[in-house]
């Protein structure tokens, strides 16, 4: 156990030694019970064992008990929505931190009116959501910071309509009995991408672990240099290949692989030809790979011979990352295939849910009924499984994909992904409009040029053309602008800065109401900055 001192609320001080607690009661637990009981407060050892400062003795005195600010009025009247305990720690952490600004000799003075506020903004953090709405201004659209995706209204209908009651989540009202939670969206699934059958766990990290769990463990796996990549929150592809025990060997080189070296690297231990998505890491210039359709014609060789001996076949396995379901190659050669294409050469795809996908967050994985089976058996599938709410909104938005024009139209990721600057325009100059009618001249406003991100890892190389609004300021500064949206603000304003103008991009706003709010939330900045101008 740590050495404390033990400063009380007079002259003396009783020296570590002296102290003990027992060595299952914990810092800052044992600091709080002796407060309580004694009001003095343990301060470790090694940062300030002794005060010698008579000044900061003297402000040390100064501090209110914890029960005299438990009693003030403002404190109180939130004290009443949280267990004492709770309201207790809020005030105890307030002038804790008061005590430590002392023993630091930063604090001067103690203001019990500092003391107060403290305390009232931790009890207000206890009432305020943590994960809560935020208005998107960035530009980018899968933006992983901000939730990814937003959701088609019918997934938000259909995710209310399953949580406010019961459900069928795992039981067939046409047979009376049993059923699987995988159905409710495998049909759709298939339909849409071509496959025989198809399942979703809650991530693409979880399909790629499972895929490799079921069919590599004690085998090996054979995957490109260049494709062995660290993609956010850092999951690492070797790591994943060596927690589900697959072996995993490494073929060509970091800039290219050709496709004899996968042939050369096959053994009879060979289970698997992985290929994985790079995600926001790309190389360019001297580089070179192998599609997966060329993996399968080598699989495919090999299965011949086999077949013949009996042995498990070779599977070609790739990991898409993000899972187009719209034809996106206006924005490019190089923008993702589809999930139907990337399943022609294939026995198994898994993607994202959550990215160009835009529905909510999943880890889907399409290819013959033989390899989904099997998954759908393997233990990992029960604790990796989706809820009800995620089915519902899922296949509510593949629903949606029946009809393309209406998926372009009502998913808010892929009607942000294909839209025009030209078709942005006319929100950009009404949002600049309405910013300078509310402004009292402390902003101003120009409808620019801009580019947007797909962002989520997909599409790393392109850049979207779109319409911003950017923001001068005749008082105050984007980068002031910019913490006031954040930091002040019951709906957060996420936008970027460029060349000291506040950029606000159009393409990531949910339409004209969340437009109105930025307008608002602008006006509210350029009034705070007039009065400071006339003080």
């Amino acid at each position: 156990m740590r050495p404390f001192a033990l400063i009380d609320s007079g002259n003396s001080t009783i020296p570590a030694a002296h102290l003990s607690f027992p060595a299952h009661l914990c810092y800052p637990h044992a600091c709080q019970t002796a407060y309580n009981e004694t009001r003095i407060a343990l301060i470790p050892a090694e940062r300030d064992p002794i005060v010698t400062n008579d000044s900061a003795r003297a402000l040390l005195r100064q501090l209110p008990q914890v029960d005299e600010i438990l009693n003030d009025p403002h404190v109180a009247m939130l004290a009443q929505s949280v267990p004492h305990n709770v309201a207790t720690d809020k005030v105890r952490a307030s002038i804790d931190s008061v005590r430590a600004g002392i023993l630091a000799g930063t604090i001067e003075k103690v203001e019990r009116e500092d003391i107060v506020a403290q305390a009232v903004l931790g009890l207000l953090s206890l009432a305020e959501p943590s994960l809560r709405r935020v208005i998107n201004a960035t530009g980018v659209i899968i933006h992983t910071n901000l939730g990814r995706s937003a959701l088609a209204p019918q997934a938000v209908e259909a995710v209310n309509d399953v949580i406010t009651g019961y459900s069928t989540l795992e039981y067939n009202v046409k047979t009376m009995a049993r059923g699987s939670r995988h159905d409710h969206c495998e049909r759709l699934l298939c339909a849409l991408t071509g496959a025989e059958a198809a399942m979703a766990v809650n991530n693409n990290a979880a399909a790629v672990l499972i895929v490799l769990a079921e069919f590599a463990a004690g085998k090996s796996a054979v995957v490109s240099r260049g494709e062995l990549v660290e993609i956010g929150g850092s999951f690492r592809i070797p790591d994943i290949m060596e927690y589900s025990n697959a072996h995993m060997i490494e073929v060509g080189a970091t800039n290219k692989t050709h496709l004899r070296d996968y042939e050369r690297a096959i053994t009879p231990d060979t289970a698997m030809l992985l290929k994985v998505h790079p995600s926001n890491y790309r190389m360019v210039g001297f580089t070179e790979t192998v599609s997966a359709r060329d993996l399968a014609e080598v699989a495919r060789k090999e299965n011949v011979r086999r077949a013949a001996v009996g042995a498990e076949p070779l599977l070609v396995y790739e990991d898409l990352g993000s899972g187009a379901f719209v034809d996106l190659s206006f924005l490019g050669p190089e923008a993702d295939p589809t999930v139907a294409e990337a399943l022609k050469g294939c026995g198994l795809v898994s993607f994202s849910g959550d990215k160009l996908l835009g529905g909510p967050q999943a880890g889907i994985i399409v290819g013959s009924k033989e390899h989904i089976d099997r998954l759908k058996k393997n233990p990992l599938a029960r604790a990796l499984r989706l809820d009800k709410m995620t089915l519902a909104a899922l296949e509510a938005t593949l629903r949606l994909y029946l009809d393309p024009e209406q998926a372009r139209r009502d998913i808010p990721t892929v009607r942000m992904l294909t839209a025009t600057a030209a078709e942005l325009d006319p929100l950009a100059q009404e949002l600049s409009g309405n910013i300078e009618a509310t402004a009292q001249g402390v902003l101003s406003c120009e409808v620019v040029d801009e580019v947007s991100r797909a962002g989520g890892g997909s599409l790393p190389l392109y850049d979207i053309p779109t319409r911003c609004v950017a923001v001068a300021f005749n008082a105050g500064s984007a980068i002031d602008c910019e913490r006031y949206l954040q930091t002040k603000r019951q709906v957060p304003v996420v936008a970027r800065i460029k060349n000291e103008r506040l950029l606000v991009d159009v393409r990531t706003l949910m339409g004209e109401s969340e437009a109105g709010e930025v307008a608002a939330a602008l006006a509210d900045y350029a009034r705070l900055q007039g009065r400071k101008e006339s003080r």
